[in-house]
């Protein structure tokens, strides 16, 4: 093999597996550092600077940072159920925890540059790309037909899980930057908008459709058989206060599970959620599945739905076929909510504005620009690629606001600016690292919940409660400095062993070089994680290679605490994706500005 490039700042972002997972890419480790010293407010603008809405997604991101947490492959032989560190809810915790004073930290927008940009929704993609322009200088207008901005964080999640007042504050900090919200303004037509003389749109009105089934008895019983993200969205408005006592959610989602436990809420003596796929299939993450059946709700999989009954026009239950034996089931019900799924609808483009649209009805984007077939105009979000999650929309909103950047200084759009990249050496001395590599034995923390009678009473009263500031530091502590970098320096290196014999995972070895694959099984311990890459030194002097297997290393320190020559050190890592502004442009044009 040859020498890992070290240079490349994808190899060791690659490494601090959380960050590599997050769409935003979000610097984990940093901010559970900065929570651990009690220093919220410069943890939440870590947080706010990358996926913009910490209060937020600490309540309800689906978390794609945690399945890939290290904490929980180097448990797997050493607990019982081994678990990710608590990053989402940690997140939180610096949201709940900053003081007035984060207020200063704020950016101050640049005066006016001339251009105007609009944003159609009001959703986490459009306001990611009103903050990331408006700090530039652009003139940011945001159209929603509703009279709050916040899409579907506003409309679709319950408040059970994400208090209003956190959705108000953190729009609220988008818009004190000199954004224009047009609340109340639905848009009817994009020719109309563009001859309004924007230099860009951004679309990212979201998959406002939830998709229906249509059913014997559909028509027939049709007053009391709802779909689920108009169901949320008018109970999120208090247009609905109550159900029926007999409820079915049909769908596997996180939206089917808000349903459930909405439904619950309102005063349903039963609900049932009732699945076509196997439960391991189901779309749900699977705490939001945990969260549902902790509240009483059964999970029915493997349920294919055959039927509406109904007497007269009265709904009185569904009939369903088991997958797997072919057995048909009645289940009685009073009321249904349709949660199987979203579709993106653009009534409002038409088709003659020059933005093409596939078969599925999806604009045809460039997958990395965002960019459509008419230069000017943008999606992102939901309405892009069809319904994903807010860290995604989050990261889809950079990305676009990158590239309006761009666009609207006539360079080319395709061309993507490189992450800023930092790696520090963390030596204080012979043995005094700057950072606290002691590694904690310690299971994964509880959130603590408010108590069921009263959880279950009210639709606004927030199940979670939040780590208190002790639990939260002991959750911090199992957090492994995954950006704490290994770095060898092979001509320092005297191949004494040293670090072989001290590596607590067995994940170094000084070996002859050969392919990959022989590489991977002549370890000391057999490289199986083809995920992860090996740290390939230069030849040494004996001939032979130094090699790490990067999937299990714990970032510990010891290789360079017992070096005796410091061909180890550890080197803290910090990587941050560009946003719009001059250090997205071109080199010549930065002189040129400057």
């Amino acid at each position: 093999m040859q020498r890992s490039d070290i240079a490349d700042p994808a190899y060791f972002h690659k490494v601090v597996d959380c960050q590599w997972a997050c769409p935003a890419h979000t610097p984990v480790p940093e901010y559970i550092r900065l929570i651990a010293q009690g220093r919220h407010d410069e943890a939440y603008m870590v947080n706010w600077v990358s996926n913009v809405f910490p209060g937020v997604l600490g309540r309800t991101c689906d978390r794609p940072c945690e399945p890939a947490c290290r904490r929980g492959r180097v448990e797997e032989k050493n607990a019982a159920k081994p678990e990710a560190v608590a990053i989402c809810r940690l997140k939180r915790v610096c949201a709940d925890n900053k003081t007035e004073e984060v207020r200063a930290l704020f950016p101050m927008p640049l005066p006016r540059n001339g251009k105007k940009v609009a944003c159609i929704g009001a959703g986490p993609a459009s306001l990611t790309v009103a903050r990331d322009l408006a700090t530039q200088g652009y003139a940011v207008t945001v159209f929603d037909g509703e009279a709050k901005a916040g899409g579907f964080i506003r409309t679709q999640i319950p408040r059970f899980r994400l208090p209003e007042s956190v959705i108000d504050e953190e729009c609220g900090h988008i818009l004190n930057l000199g954004v224009e919200l047009r609340a109340g303004e639905r848009i009817a037509s994009m020719k109309a908008l563009l001859g309004e003389g924007y230099d860009a749109v951004f679309v990212g009105c979201g998959a406002p459709r939830g998709r229906d089934l249509q059913l014997p008895g559909r028509q027939e019983a049709g007053a009391t058989i709802r779909i689920g993200i108009d169901w949320l969205a008018s109970v999120s408005f208090g247009h609905v206060t109550s159900v029926l006592p007999r409820v079915i959610v049909l769908g596997g989602g996180n939206t089917a599970m808000d349903c459930c436990r909405s439904a619950r809420r309102l005063g349903a003596k039963s609900v049932t959620v009732a699945v076509r796929s196997g439960y391991a299939q189901m779309k749900a993450s699977p705490w939001e599945k945990e969260d549902a059946e902790h509240e009483g709700i059964p999970i029915l999989d493997f349920h294919v739905p055959l039927a509406f009954e109904h007497e007269n026009g009265k709904l009185t239950g569904m009939r369903f076929k088991k997958a797997q034996t072919g057995e048909e089931l009645r289940i009685p019900c009073d009321e249904v909510l349709i949660a199987v799924g979203q579709e993106n609808s653009f009534p409002w483009i038409e088709r003659d504005a020059g933005i093409a649209f596939d078969e599925q009805g999806l604009p045809q984007l460039d997958a990395l620009t965002f960019q459509s077939s008419l230069p000017q105009v943008f999606f992102g979000g939901d309405a892009a690629f069809g319904p994903k999650n807010i860290i995604t929309a989050v990261a889809h909103g950079h990305e676009a606001a990158v590239s309006i950047d761009r666009y609207l200084h006539a360079e080319a759009v395709s061309k993507r600016p490189p992450p800023h990249v930092n790696l520090l050496s963390q030596k204080m001395g012979i043995h005094e690292w700057s950072y606290d590599n002691a590694i904690a034995n310690d299971a994964r923390y509880k959130v603590p919940w408010t108590a069921a009678e009263k959880a279950l009473a009210s639709i606004k009263v927030e199940v979670e409660l939040g780590f208190d500031a002790a639990t939260a530091f002991k959750e911090a502590q199992r957090c492994l400095n995954c950006d704490v970098q290994t770095v060898f320096t092979d001509r320092q290196c005297i191949e004494c062993d040293a670090c072989v014999d001290i590596c607590p995972m067995d994940c170094i070895s000084f070996t002859a070089n050969g392919e990959e694959a022989e590489l991977r099984q002549q370890l000391h311990a057999p490289a199986l994680n083809l995920t992860q890459d090996l740290y390939v030194s230069g030849e040494l002097k004996t001939g032979r290679v130094m090699v790490k297997d990067e999937d299990v290393c714990l970032h510990c320190g010891l290789c360079a605490e017992r070096c005796p020559t410091g061909a180890w050190d550890m080197q803290k890592f910090l990587l941050q994706t560009t946003k719009a502004g001059p250090a997205c442009r071109d080199h010549e044009t930065r002189r040129a500005a400057a």
